[in-house]
C-alpha cells in the first residue's frame, strides 16, 4: 500500500472513529480498519482510506500497517460490564489482534505505536469500596487483573514493553478508564454505562413510562473520561517521550445513582429506579490517579461529566426516537 501518516486499528469503533476524524482535522493522511462491514461502522470519513478487514490475522495486519509512520492499535473484541463479564474467552482472544498488529509494525518499521489499555488491568483487591483511593499505575503489580479482558490487557502491555526493548519499536500505552460520548455503542449489550442510562432515561421521556432498571445497588464508584479528552490524551501520549504505560482518565469520581440524577436533570424528567442486584456490577469502586499524566504531559482529562452528559445524552436520545419511530 501506500505510505500514510497514521493506521487504526478499530476505526469503525467508537473510539476509532473520533480518532481518525481528529487526525484528519489536523490534514493527516488515515487509513482506517476493521472487521466489521463499513455500514456498520459508527462512523465513515470519506477522506479517509476505510478498509474492512481482521488483523487478527498476520497477513491482513501487515497490509493495514504498510507504510505507516503511526500505528494506533485500538482493535479489541469488548464492551461494557455485562459483555466483557459473560465473554471472557472472546476477550482474551484479542491477543491475536495485540500480537499480530504490533509484530506487523515492528516488521514495517513504523515510527510509533500506541496501545489502548484499560484500566481492567489492575488487580481487583484496590478496588472494593466505593470511596476507593485512585489507581495509580504502579497497582497493577502484583497481577490480579480482570478476568479474560484484563489479563489480555497486561498481557499486551508487557509486550509492548518488551518489543520497546528488544526490537526498539517505540510503543506507548494509555490505560483508558470508561470512555463515552456521542457515536458510541447504546444498545445491543455492548454499551456502557453512561450511554445506557441515557438509553433508558431517553426512552422513559419518549414513551412517558417513567421507570428504569439499574444494574446493582448503584452505589458503585466510577469515572467517566468524555471522548474529546480520550482523543486528545491518546494522541498527546502517543507523541510523548515516556513509553511507560499511563492513566487516561477523568478523576471526578460519581456513584452510578449521581450519574442518574445528572442524566434525569438533563432529560427534565425523574424515574422510579429498580435495582437490580443480579446483574453484572464489577468492581465496587474505580477511579484514575492523574498525577503521571500531569507530570509527563502537564494535563489531564477536565470534560465534567455534566457536560459531557448533556451532549451525550442529546445524541443518544435522538437514536432512541429513530429507533422507536422504526
Amino acid at each position: 500500500m501506500s505510505s500514510v501518516d497514521a493506521v487504526v486499528t478499530g476505526a469503525g469503533g467508537f473510539i476509532g472513529g473520533h480518532l481518525v476524524g481528529s487526525l484528519l482535522a489536523e490534514g493527516k493522511s488515515v487509513r482506517g480498519i476493521d472487521v466489521k462491514p463499513l455500514d456498520e461502522w459508527h462512523q465513515v470519513h470519506p477522506d479517509a482510506t476505510s478498509v474492512q478487514g481482521d488483523v487478527s490475522l498476520l497477513d491482513t495486519a501487515r497490509s493495514a500497517v504498510d507504510g505507516a509512520a503511526v500505528v494506533y492499535n485500538l482493535a479489541a473484541d469488548m464492551g461494557g460490564m455485562g459483555f466483557i463479564e459473560n465473554n471472557k474467552a472472546a476477550c482474551m482472544l484479542s491477543v491475536l489482534t495485540s500480537t499480530h498488529v504490533l509484530l506487523a509494525a515492528k516488521d514495517a518499521g513504523v515510527e510509533r505505536y500506541f496501545y489502548s489499555s484499560s484500566a481492567c488491568v489492575y488487580a481487583a483487591e484496590h478496588q472494593t469500596s466505593p470511596d476507593v483511593v485512585a489507581l495509580r499505575e504502579e497497582d497493577a503489580y502484583p497481577a490480579m487483573p480482570e478476568d479474560g479482558y484484563g489479563w489480555e490487557k497486561l498481557f499486551s502491555e508487557r509486550m509492548a514493553r518488551h518489543f520497546l526493548e528488544d526490537y526498539g519499536v517505540q510503543t506507548r500505552v494509555a490505560r483508558y478508564h470508561n470512555v463515552y460520548g456521542p457515536e458510541g455503542t447504546w444498545t445491543g449489550g455492548r454499551e456502557k454505562a453512561p450511554a445506557a442510562i441515557c438509553r433508558k432515561i431517553a426512552t422513559a421521556a419518549i414513551t412517558g413510562e417513567h421507570s428504569i432498571d439499574i444494574w446493582g445497588d448503584g452505589l458503585q464508584t466510577r469515572t467517566f473520561m468524555y471522548i474529546d479528552d480520550c482523543v486528545h490524551g491518546t494522541r498527546t501520549i502517543t507523541d510523548g517521550d515516556d513509553p511507560n504505560p499511563v492513566n487516561l482518565g477523568s478523576d471526578e469520581l460519581v456513584t452510578i445513582n449521581e450519574m442518574v440524577d445528572i442524566v434525569e436533570k438533563i432529560a427534565g424528567i425523574t424515574v422510579a429506579r429498580n435495582h437490580d442486584l443480579t446483574a453484572p456490577q464489577g468492581v465496587r469502586g474505580r477511579s484514575s490517579d492523574n498525577t503521571e499524566m500531569i507530570r509527563r504531559y502537564g494535563w489531564a482529562p477536565s470534560i465534567t461529566l455534566t457536560d459531557g452528559l448533556e451532549h451525550t445524552y442529546r445524541w443518544v436520545y435522538d437514536e432512541v426516537k429513530k429507533s422507536l419511530a422504526g
